[in-house]
């Protein structure tokens, strides 16, 4: 069953953090729910919508920015006290704004997280969990890795009490008291939690997840055997999950799953009879969505999705019907509401032009006065910079209050800009003096009202530097901003947990007077998706896997002695050059040893065969195309006398060159790689066989993967 849902604007409040609106619950069924929403100047407000207009219960005075907003109240009754995290400190209010709580935790670190569960209150900073019964100290937690949403599972249900931290480092660690019961990995970097159905399920153990990199899953989090109920890939590419609700919108009965995602998009998944989710509905709304909900809230009767995005507009998509009666002619017919709506909308378009104007001769009359002082407006910036392990390219999204005017990006290390359809801007390059270290300048001039801009950029393993993006809104006076993004040795490597033993390693091997923590500091120079901080413990270990080669990566290391194993020989180029240099700038004395295994060169060609062979045959059939066209223009349209293969390219011609327009320099990716290969697995034989490169380019023109393990063996001899 396909959802119709209509989309109506109700206010703009302050730029928001993820999850800070939530809808107060109504004793009555379908009745009309209020609206609580804090943002990042620290307002707390809460309102409802009558007859179109809002009307405000409260709201609170300026302050800190607000982290995170949720709902709290005894066991068994409605949860309608409004709790929010500020700094280290936590407020409560009643939905009538009386403060009854301001308890400032002592904490470290900022709140970032935070879950209100009876007299229990859970928070999550970036690293550290506490967890406070009438806000007496009861557990905590140090976590090695960033922390990004937690839950407990229902105390009414599941006893005892079991937090659920969802992690950086892919996994949602389940706690008893203040000790880790199990990690439980999952697809992606865990974003969002959620309880399924808002009770975790009969047994209340059952959590949603939703992932950096789009994925959703539902998992059984029993205390002693944990399973995967079932996960959605992001085929479709679309944004990371921010924020999940559980709620009836399609009148079925049963609660759909409501999604929110960074790049704008909501969608509405119900169940099938296998309890499997299916897609109802999807929509746009240009913005990241920093929060949503179902409930009622313009209309007794009609359910809607609310949804608050970063810029702080809170929209409905409501199912009540936005219906028009034409008349005779090209009139419409309008009842007495929209006529108020009309005239009402018409005055405040007339007032806020006229507050335009004004504005403007104040700017013009301070611009020539020359006593007057010029100040750079401050806009925020919601930016990230993420690997997708699907195409092996990192993600740099941007997102601006106001709109975006243009984007200038510019790079010390060689990177390619990569397609994307999201992305409507209009991209100039300029030329570049890459003997003084500037690879890459590239202007992104945006369309009008664009406030969110997505790229796609692949860089070169062994090349690191930084990129930089100058960020300049359609403000007066013109200000800019610049972010700074590291692009790091090993780039394209991402964690996991899982290794395969079988395969053939080479080792790397480190030791030195040096300590655990400035050893964590390199290797968090070389490879993305480390914390800063050092984990607890007086040993360490990573799993890395290759998204661009499909290579591993193993670093195990603590005082004094690391060790590096990979079946890629490059890595392991990689990682002794650059660990080197860090410690010789720290002038720390390394003893470095090694042990190459031969067989692990056949096998990561054997690995990199199937995509080689797939590039080429792409490469091969896009040159084929204009050649095709011409004939079959000469032949009158006809097919006939082609091969079914030439017919194939011909009919599929329009997706072999979007798919190639996407990957330009895959190929010459995948030459290189290669190459890198060859030179260092006879660098490490103290050869040097540079020379020897274009006989290799010659055997990969014409490739067969027999011919090439044959050249990797003798050496180009």
């Amino acid at each position: 069953m396909e959802l119709n849902l209509t989309r109506v604007d109700y206010l703009q409040v302050g730029v928001t953090s993820p999850r800070t609106m939530r809808l107060l619950p109504e004793k009555k069924s379908k009745a009309v729910q209020k609206i609580a929403v804090a943002d990042q100047t620290g307002v707390l407000q809460c309102f409802n919508i009558k007859k179109g207009e809002v009307q405000t219960s409260f709201k609170t005075l300026p302050g800190t920015k607000i982290t995170r907003l949720e709902l709290g109240g005894a066991l068994g009754s409605p949860a309608d006290r409004v709790f929010i995290a500020t700094g280290s400190e936590v407020k409560g209010f009643t939905k009538k704004g009386k403060q009854f709580l301001g308890y400032d935790t002592n904490l470290t670190e900022s709140i970032k997280t935070m879950f209100v569960s009876g007299s229990h209150l859970f928070l999550g900073g970036n690293y550290i969990f506490n967890h406070y019964i009438d806000c007496k100290d009861e557990d905590y937690y140090l976590c090695s890795d960033r922390i990004n949403d937690m839950l407990c599972l229902p105390i009414t249900k599941v006893s005892p009490i079991t937090p659920v931290l969802a992690c950086q480092d892919r996994v949602l660690r389940v706690l008893d008291k203040s000790s880790m019961l199990y990690e439980f990995e999952v697809t992606g970097p865990p974003q969002s939690l959620a309880l399924f159905a808002d009770e975790g399920g009969e047994e209340g153990n059952e959590v949603l997840y939703g992932t950096t990199d789009g994925k959703l899953g539902l998992v059984n989090l029993n205390r002693s055997a944990p399973s995967l109920r079932w996960s959605l890939p992001n085929d479709k590419r679309l944004g990371g999950v921010l924020c999940m609700d559980n709620y009836d919108v399609s009148g079925t009965g049963v609660p759909d799953l409501i999604v929110g995602r960074d790049d704008g998009t909501v969608e509405v998944y119900g169940y099938d009879e296998a309890d499997e989710p299916t897609l109802r509905y999807s929509t746009s709304l240009n913005e990241s969505i920093s929060s949503l909900q179902g409930g009622v809230v313009a209309s007794t009767g009609y359910d809607e999705v609310v949804a608050c995005t970063y810029a702080g507009w809170i929209q409905g998509l409501t199912t009540e019907p936005q219906q028009k009666r034409a008349g005779p002619g090209n009139t419409v017919h309008m009842d007495a509401d929209t006529q108020n709506k009309l005239t009402g909308l018409k005055t405040e378009i007339d007032a806020l032009q006229a507050k335009v104007l004004d504005e403007r001769e104040k700017y013009h009359h301070a611009a020539t006065n020359e006593k007057a002082i010029s100040a750079v407006p401050h806009f925020d910036v919601n930016d990230k910079f993420t690997l997708n392990r699907d195409d092996a390219s990192y993600t740099l999204s941007i997102e601006v209050k106001a709109a975006i005017d243009n984007v200038l990006l510019q790079s010390n290390v060689p990177v390619d800009l990569l397609d994307t359809e999201k992305n409507s801007a209009v991209v100039s390059y300029s030329a570049c003096d890459t003997e003084n270290g500037n690879f890459l300048l590239a202007t992104y001039r945006c369309q009008a009202n664009t406030t969110r801009l997505e790229l796609k950029i692949r860089s070169i393993e062994g090349q690191f530097g930084t990129l930089q993006a100058y960020i300049t809104p359609r403000l007066q006076p013109k200000t800019c901003q610049v972010r700074q993004y590291q692009i790091k040795p090993l780039s394209l490597h991402q964690r996991t947990h899982t290794l395969d033993k079988s395969r053939p390693m080479n080792s790397l091997k480190l030791s030195g007077q040096f300590s655990l923590a400035e050893i964590h500091s390199w290797v968090c120079f070389c490879l993305p998706e480390i914390p800063d901080r050092t984990p607890p413990g007086d040993s360490i270990n990573f799993h890395f896997l290759s998204t661009f080669l499909d290579t591993q990566l193993d670093c195990q290391y603590k005082k004094g002695e690391g060790i590096f194993l990979s079946d890629n020989i490059s890595t392991i180029s990689i990682l002794k050059d650059v660990l080197t240099k860090e410690a010789t700038k720290r002038k720390i004395n390394l003893n470095i040893s090694y042990e190459l295994n031969d067989d692990s060169v056949p096998d990561t060609l054997r690995r990199l065969h199937p995509k080689l062979e797939y590039q080429l045959l792409l490469a091969k059939k896009v040159q084929l195309i204009e050649a095709l066209k011409e004939l079959q223009i000469h032949e009158g349209g006809s097919l006939d006398f082609m091969s079914p293969e030439y017919r194939q390219i011909l009919d599929e011609s329009e997706q072999l060159q979007e798919e190639y327009k996407k990957q330009p320099c895959h190929l010459e990716r995948l030459y290189g790689m290669i190459t890198d290969l060859f030179i260092d697995k006879f660098k490490f034989k103290g050869a040097n066989v540079k020379t020897k490169v274009p006989q290799l380019l010659e055997v990969l023109d014409s490739y067969e993967l027999q011919n090439l393990l044959d050249f990797f063996e003798s050496g180009g001899a």
